[in-house]
Order: C-alpha cells, then structure tokens, then sequence
C-alpha cells in the first residue's frame, strides 16, 4: 500500500476520532459504558463518511511479456505440386513449428494463400490462383503496429493481383522468403496472354492480341495456330531468341455465325521442351446479333457523360453516343434508348421524338435542370424546385425487387448535387436510393425506376454521379460494382419484355480459374421477393456426361449456386421453384485453363529482391534450421517487457453507506432507550 494513501486513513481516522472526543466528552451527559458505545458508533460512522469523501486509491503495477509475432505464410496452389514443392514445404514448415527456441521467442501464427489469405487449417495445394500481393497487404492490416516477421514458403510464382515484388517498399514487416519447389531453368515457350472482345457482332470482325514469350538461350522458331472447334482461323511463323524473347501478335478474326464459340490458340512445342500445358490457351467469345444503341442527350459539359458512357460501355453489347438536343428526328431513329441529361427547353424535339414513339428513357436531374420546362414535357413526375442547391447522400433501399443490387455498397458513396423541393410521381415506382441531407433521412427518392403499361423510366435526381464511380474504385480497385449496378438499370430500361418472378444472372464463358456462380432472384405473386423458396439447379454436360442437381442457397436479396466445382466443358441447366410451375434455362461454358500449370521453376530471383526490399534474406528449404539461428539471434524481435497500472480503489461505497446506516441507527435506538433524545 502506498504511503500516500495510508496517511489518508490516518488522517481520516484522527479526525474521526478527534469529532468524537470534542462531542462526547466536552458535550455528552452520558458516562461510562454507555458513552464508549455511543462514542464508538459515532467514531464508526464518521470516519466512513470521511472514507467516502478521501477516496483512497492503491496502484497495482502488473508485468507482461510481448512476443514478436512470427507468421509462416503458406503456398496453398497446384503450382506447388507441380514443382515438386511439396514435401519441402510440409518438412520445413514441421521443422520450425517443433523447434523450442522458436516457440519461446515467438508468437507463431500460421496462413495460407491462393486468391485469398485464410488461417490455416490444411494444406490441400488445390487453389487455382496465386495472389501473393494480396496475402502480404492482409497481413499488413490484421498486424499491424505489432513486432513481426513473416516467413513465406512459396515458388514465388504469381498468376493474380498486383505484383508483390512493387509493393515490396510498402510493406511493414521483413518478409523472409523461404523458396520451394525447382529452381532449375528450362528452355520453354510460352502464351502470356491473350487480348479480345467477350462478345462479338454477327457478320463483324473482332480484335485479338496474343503476347508469347520464350525462356532460353538459342534462337528457336514455332507455329502460332488459332483453331474453332478444329478450324484453322489463323496461323503465323514466329521467331525467339535470348535477346528477342518475347513478341505481340495482332490479327482480326471474323464472327460468322451466332452463339458461343471456344477458340484455341497454341504454340508447336520446342524439342525437348518439359513444359508444354502453357503453349496453349483457350478462350470464349460469344457472337451476338443484335446491339443496344443509346443516345446520351445533354446540352454541357459534364465529368458524369463520361462516368456514364464508360459504365454502360463496359458491356459490349451496348454502345453510346453523345449527341446534342439539337438532333432531327431521322438522326434520333437509330437510338433504342434515351438518358436525358439535364434537360432545358432545347430538349422539346427530343421529348417529342420519345413521346410519338414510346421509347424508355431515364432522366438525369440536377441544379442547371429546367423544372418549369420538365413539368410540362412529361407526366411522370412533377417537381416544385426552390432552385436551392443542396447535397444528398444516398441510402440503399434494401428490399429493391427490379433487379439485384445487393452487391452495391453505398455508405460511403459522395453526395451528388441537387436542388430542394417537393416531388410528386404520378406512376407505379420502386427506389433504388433515397435522399439523406446532412445526416437526416428524407424518405424521398434520389434514384427510382418506373414501370407502365406503356413504358419503363429510370430518374436520377443528382449531378455528379461520376463520383459513385471514383469511390467504387477507390474501395475495390476496380470500377466493376459501378458499372455492374449502371449496367443493370440498362439492362432493366432496354427490356420491354413482361416482368419475371424467376431472374437468372450467370456468365455464358467462365475462365477455369475464377469463381463461377449462377445467381437468381425469385419474388411471390405480389413481387415480393421470397426468402423462403426452394431453388434448385440441374445440370448436364452437353459432351462430358456429367449430371449434377445443386442447391441454391438463399444470400443477401438472392440465391446463389456454386459451379466451380465443375470440370470443363459446355453444359445446359435448369433452375426451377419447388412447388411452382417455374423454370428457367441456359447454357454455360468453362473453359480449360489452369494459371497454375503454367510455370515450373519457381522465381527465387523475384522472391530475393523482395526479401532485401523489406531488409529481410532469403531461405531455401534446406537452409531451414540456418534461418531459425539467423531469426532467434536478430535483435528486432527480442521480446519486451510491459507494464500495466491498475488503479484500484480501497472502499467499497455500498458496504461503506451501509455502515454508516447502520452506526447511526444503533446510536439512534440506544439514545432513544437511554431517554437521551
């Protein structure tokens, strides 16, 4: 106990006592046991009081021990199998795990990659994919502010992401690479990559740009070909050497018939070469007849007519035009669609044009929009502007049945700029984002959709949408969400056709590696979307024989199933409700590609500069118990003492009142016994 807080006690009792002696021997009639006991109860009840009012308080200094962390980070994809990286990987990592030193100098954690960074649970070396980038920017986040240091056991072999040699200088820990499985160079020839258009147009050519490089050191020759289902399309001579060893090729193939069609691109192996699984590569494209045209009708300039041509655009099978309100009515005849940007009175033709031929249009407000002109063009909607700017943010209506928007995250989304006012509209809506005025929920509609007998509408009542798009890729690298969600409201404005209470959503190519999904949304004969459905989807291999019935489990605002599971081919399918008459179906193709059987040698030059990037060495398997010397001996992870105070009071208030109660009751009673009261 401190010094401090015992002079306290003493303190409070002295004066407790000293309030006692002054009242009862100076003042009090009563003598002899009675005043002991009258004296004590009082001394007691002071002295709690004064307890309460001091407050003594005692430090408890507690002692910890801090580790640094040591992470064994490792390669969970075919690569390593195909390498010869196994074993080396399982003993070196069983080798450090079991070494006491280790342990006790040491927080071991334990992960494995692929796309993703997973704790590790098994090693099954089966993941398709390698994203080193990704593991080490996740461990940068789950750690950070801690001592650590990671030991990646990898063939350093990246196939996804961005590459982790140039994040090297963010990195916050030393990252020691431990590098299994050949390091051995062979000669081999190799498709990098190929370049073309998912879809194609019927009677149109289509682009492609194939890169091809070669590992060697003589000057060898090989036959491109790109073959469809047999067919010879294209073929060139190509020449490598040590200093040439890499070329791109151009070509432009025509697209002559309808459907989806596998196209094979290889390379005639060397003589000798080990490695012959990436001298080819197959991809899909899918020839279409038909294209939606759409006419984005704006009198300014504006950041959003780009944002919005280029979110639309991403879909091949739509093309936009920027045009001017000023267009005729022949010139308008080749638009399927309009979006309205800001409309003023110069847009009169073009209001008229839409109007005599009933074609869907989504309209796109803002403060330079011309109310008393758009009030009177159209019957949708009426809007009594205050010509007061104002900026919204958006709120995600979650229960949307249209079509499904679970996957757009707006919270933290920019406000777009509008104008205040009441708005009136006079057909059947649904919002997709209501209005939200610095922090207070307006409950009115900041985008909606429109649907009649006649027509379908989509209304926007903000500028600066580009900015959506900037967020969407700030948050996921990519502007994918964005254009997904842009693209979907197209998909909803181009489709006249009766509303469906089953939607399907699916690809018609998957590449070998990614995740494929078939997704869809069902809704009740109110068109409310059903959470409690039965959806089922049965598959058959139109040439592989293979028959599978999979379940689709209920998601946020849909279903889901998981194909990637399934082995290449083409296939059909069918989705259908339990207990309702409804099905849908498609065809689907997934392509034979394996990123991971690409490459054989494992890239311990890469893994080096990344180790001395992050002042870090690199290991090989047998240099294991070498790196568990090197590591205990580095004086950047010795552990550190910490300490902790804990400041605990000495009083308890409850006990300490109800003592004082209780002395001041018993004096009470005795006087009022003894006739002194």
């Amino acid at each position: 106990m401190q010094l401090q807080t015992v002079f306290l006690i003493l303190f409070a009792a002295i004066l407790a006592l000293g309030l006692v002696i002054f009242q009862y021997y100076y003042k009090s009639k009563s003598k002899g046991t009675l005043y002991i006991a009258l004296s004590f109860l009082r001394f007691v009840a002071l002295f709690c009081v004064f307890l309460l009012l001091i407050n003594p308080k005692i430090t408890k200094e507690q002692y910890s021990l801090e580790k640094a962390n040591l992470i064994i980070l490792a390669d969970n994809t075919s690569s390593i199998g195909q390498a010869n990286g196994v074993n080396q990987l399982v003993n070196a990592k069983k080798l450090i795990e079991e070494n006491t030193n280790i342990a006790e100098k040491f927080d071991i954690s334990e992960y494995v990659f692929g796309t993703e960074l997973n704790s590790l649970d098994s090693l099954s070396f089966s993941e398709k994919a390698t994203n080193i980038g990704r593991a080490l920017s996740s461990l940068n986040e789950i750690f950070a502010g801690s001592n650590t240091a990671i030991l990646m056991l990898t063939d350093g072999n990246q196939t996804l992401g961005e590459d982790y040699e140039f994040s090297g200088g963010r990195q916050k820990f030393p990252i020691y690479p431990m590098v299994v499985g050949d390091t051995t160079s062979y000669q081999d020839i190799r498709i990098d990559q190929v370049n073309t258009n998912k879809y194609a147009f019927l009677k149109n050519k289509y682009p492609m740009e194939i890169f091809v490089s070669y590992q060697g050191n003589n000057t060898v020759s090989t036959t491109l070909t790109i073959t469809e289902t047999g067919q010879n399309l294209y073929r060139e001579q190509i020449l490598l050497s040590e200093t040439e060893n890499s070329q791109i090729i151009n070509t432009v193939l025509n697209a002559s018939t309808v459907g989806i069609k596998n196209i094979k691109i290889s390379l005639s192996p060397l003589e000798n070469e080990r490695n012959i699984t990436n001298n080819s590569r197959q991809i899909g494209i899918e020839v279409i007849d038909e294209k939606t045209n759409i006419a984005l009708v704006s009198n300014m300039l504006h950041p959003d007519l780009g944002a919005l041509k280029k979110a639309i655009e991403s879909n091949e099978q739509r093309s936009v035009s920027i045009i001017k309100p000023s267009l005729s009515p022949n010139e308008l005849e080749q638009f399927d669609l309009f979006i309205i940007y800001q409309p003023d009175t110069s847009f009169e033709k073009v209001y008229s044009y839409i109007e005599s031929k009933g074609a869907n249009i989504f309209t796109i407000t803002g403060p330079k929009t011309d109310w008393t002109f758009l009030n009177k063009v159209q019957n949708s909607f009426q809007k009594n502007s205050y010509d007061q700017k104002e900026e919204v943010t958006p709120i995600l209506n979650a229960g949307f049945t249209h079509f499904d928007i679970s996957d757009l995250v707006v919270s933290e989304f920019p406000p777009v700029e509008t104008t205040l006012g009441e708005l009136l509209i006079t057909a059947s809506y649904e919002n997709m984002l209501s209005q939200r005025i610095k922090g207070v929920d307006l409950n009115e509609p900041l985008f909606t959709v429109l649907e009649t007998n006649l027509r379908r509408e989509a209304i926007l009542l903000g500028e600066n949408i580009w900015k959506w798009r900037v967020q969407s890729y700030r948050e996921d690298q990519e502007f994918k969400k964005f254009d997904d969600f842009i693209s979907k409201v197209i998909l909803f404005l181009a489709n006249s056709k009766p509303r469906s209470r089953l939607t399907l959503e699916y690809e018609n190519i998957y590449q070998g590696f990614n995740k494929a999904t078939i997704k869809a949304t069902y809704f009740d004969e109110t068109f409310v979307f059903d959470n409690n459905a039965t959806l089922n989807l049965i598959l058959s291999g139109i040439e592989n024989n293979t028959s599978r019935q999979i379940p689709m489990l209920l998601k946020n605002g849909y279903y889901e199933a998981d194909i990637s599971t399934l082995p290449s081919g083409d296939y059909s399918f069918t989705a259908s409700v339990k207990d309702e008459n409804l099905t849908k179906t498609g065809k689907f193709t997934i392509l034979d590609y394996d990123l991971e059987k690409q490459l054989l040698s494992s890239n311990y030059k890469k893994l080096d500069r990344l180790a001395k990037s992050t002042n870090a060495t690199l290991y090989f398997p047998s240099q294991a118990s070498k790196f568990i010397e090197d590591i205990i001996k580095d004086d950047r992870f010795v552990p550190i003492q910490k300490s902790n105070q804990n400041v605990v009071s000495l009083i308890d208030f409850k006990i300490l009142l109800g003592i004082i109660v209780a002395a001041l009751t018993a004096e009470w009673f005795i006087r009022k016994y003894n006739g002194l009261i």
